[in-house]
């Protein structure tokens, strides 16, 4: 299953900011924000305050359970944060995204978009019963979040460092085997 453009993003957006809860904790100042937009560049209204900052912060957690809950609880846990944002859709193209769908209005504060694209990229996963695409890092030291958008489904790690620590840690556990 491949998702259009905007669904991906959404999701490696939101898991993004997910896991910068983790230790070591990466989104903690103004700066950490403005590396998040660039990395990835949200259209409409940014405040880049400390107000907008915390609004991210607590953020995490609610799109922490969304993206972790079994189908059916993830389909209520989206329609509640489609209820609770103002709801202004249409189709827009800016910089180099083809049509896509915007769900809410520019002026909106970013963590309500950031919510609202969520869930619309949630609604697509649903649809495609490909809720296993987000996991829980396979690192038993990790709580993390992997997102495998891979056609062969074999990401389970979050992030190389993880995937690398565990490539060691099988390779020495053979050694010591053999």
């Amino acid at each position: 299953m491949t998702f259009a453009d905007d669904t991906q993003e959404a999701l490696r957006s939101a898991v993004w900011l997910v896991n910068s809860a983790e230790d070591p904790e990466t989104l903690a100042t103004l700066d950490d924000e403005a590396a998040f937009l660039r990395e990835f560049p949200y259209t409409g209204r940014m405040d880049r305050d400390e107000a907008e900052l915390q609004a991210l912060r607590a953020l995490r957690p609610r799109l922490r359970a969304m993206l972790l809950a079994p189908r059916d609880e993830m389909a209520a846990l989206v329609n509640d944060a489609l209820a609770s944002i103002p709801l202004a859709p249409r189709l827009a193209r800016h910089d180099a995204a083809d049509w896509h769908l915007h769900a809410v209005d520019d002026d909106s504060p970013l963590a309500g978009r950031i919510l609202v694209e969520t869930a619309m990229a949630l609604v697509d996963v649903i649809r495609a019963h490909e809720g296993s695409r987000i996991s829980i890092c396979a690192d038993d030291t990790c709580e993390a979040l992997a997102l495998d958008l891979s056609r062969n489904r074999s990401k389970r790690y979050c992030s190389t460092v993880c995937a690398n620590r565990n490539a060691v840690a099988a390779y020495r556990a053979r050694r010591a085997e053999g």
